[in-house]
């Protein structure tokens, strides 16, 4: 008889089920899958990429929604609770429902282990049938070929971006990594590429099983005016279009691969211009570049990779001139860090390093000394992030600007300190 009445008993029982935390390979939790006859109805996108996935998921998220469709979305990581994973109609999903679904995988699963991933990914699931959802958006985890995301079958996927992150596990090299995030491709079915670069192994794994493969640039693209652009594929367009809500001009290519998918599956799910109008100025998608309001200026991004450090800093050039620049910053110990702050060092003036105490993580001190390293010198060390956090509030004047990054983890413990100030 199970003594896990809450959701927090479930999660902590997830973490130390399986042998390890990461185990690549689809046969158990596929073999968990059939035991539950778990197989969705409506149509699916799967979306994958080194960055770019998650904001993507949530501009299709917001523009089925507004078209009327109920949405099942599934992302990875959460910041604060892990109901965010699991959104129903754009809202966190409801402990009941998480405890109901992870309650019928412990039934089918019999003697076979599972990730704490691969039990949130069966458990969406389960909750999207459970709820009648009109379209599922699945977000890939880590890479994609052997993803546990993938034992699901898309309509159409998605490839945002290809770039180097979880080396280790996915390859050192883009070619490597691009033919792992292509694994979520099917024969005959729409392959989207938005990267403006694809890896060669990409474009052949999708050749060689027949995929419909889509590449930004060539078969889609977009035109931007002043205030608003146009998309277009093909022969289709979409004319004055709002600039999407989220910030950064990397948005405009993440936006452009949403509309990609929408064309791909308008058979199946037509949306109006209206819908898309809407659904881009409503999106929302917090610690991607998320600018609070109020003064300092405050910017949260949880980019952790040199790929996305080098968006962030592109973006902060385009925001109004700030007088002093502070860095709350910290990452996890396997991450590239030198590749980070060689492409951040010149945007701050102040570096407030901060620990994260946590499996891979660091402390300040450590991360303050490999910014001393790289030559940064104006680098003080917290033993915490919501030290840092609030050294940083102390220091900061209405002219200046403070920016969060470097993990989800550090947005998570200034979000968490920003909701319990002491």
């Amino acid at each position: 008889m199970t003594t896990r009445t809450t959701l927090d008993d479930w999660l902590r029982w997830q973490e130390g089920l399986h042998i390890s935390a990461i185990d690549m390979g689809l046969a158990r939790v596929t073999r968990v899958r059939e035991a539950m006859k778990l197989q969705p109805a409506c149509p699916v996108i799967m979306v994958a990429g080194t960055n770019g996935k998650g904001s993507t998921c949530a501009m299709l998220s917001a523009i089925f929604r507004a078209a009327g469709y109920k949405v099942g979305t599934y992302t990875s990581p959460h910041i604060l609770q892990y109901n965010e994973r699991i959104a129903i109609d754009l809202k966190p999903a409801s402990d009941a429902r998480i405890i109901e679904a992870f309650e019928a995988i412990d039934a089918a699963r019999g003697d076979t282990t599972l990730t704490y991933f691969e039990f949130g990914t069966l458990a969406a699931v389960h909750c999207f049938v459970a709820e009648k959802v009109d379209v599922i958006i699945l977000e890939v985890g880590l890479g994609g070929r052997l993803d546990a995301v993938n034992i699901f079958e898309p309509d159409v996927s998605v490839v945002v971006s290809v770039d180097l992150d979880h080396q280790a596990i996915l390859g050192d090299n883009r070619e490597d990594i691009g033919f792992e995030k292509a694994g979520i491709y099917r024969a005959g079915k729409p392959a989207i590429c938005v990267d403006p670069e694809p890896p060669q192994r990409l474009i052949d794994h999708a050749a060689e099983i027949g995929a419909d493969l889509k590449l930004f640039r060539r078969d889609f693209g977009f035109t931007r005016m002043d205030n608003q652009w146009s998309f277009h594929s093909g022969d289709y367009h979409r004319h004055a279009l709002p600039i999407p809500a989220l910030r950064g001009a990397y948005q405009m290519s993440n936006a452009c691969g949403a509309l990609a998918a929408l064309e791909a599956i308008k058979g199946k799910l037509p949306v109006g211009i209206g819908a898309v109008k809407q659904g881009l100025v409503e999106v929302e998608w917090p610690g991607r570049f998320q600018v609070l309001p109020g003064r300092p200026a405050v910017v949260l991004d949880v980019g952790h990779n040199p790929h996305a450090v080098k968006a962030m800093t592109a973006a902060l050039k385009q925001l109004p001139y700030a007088e002093t620049r502070y860095a709350v910053f910290s990452m996890l110990a396997d991450k590239d860090m030198a590749g980070v702050i060689e492409l951040a060092r010149g945007e701050f003036d102040h570096w407030l390093a901060a620990g994260l105490d946590m499996p891979r993580g660091q402390s300040g001190e450590a991360i303050a000394q490999t910014l001393k390293q790289s030559g940064i010198d104006n680098v003080k060390a917290y033993d915490t992030v919501a030290n840092a956090w609030s050294a940083a509030l102390s220091q900061a004047g209405d002219n200046d600007r403070i920016v969060v990054f470097g993990s989800f983890h550090t947005v998570a413990e200034v979000l968490e300190a920003r909701r319990h100030p002491v």
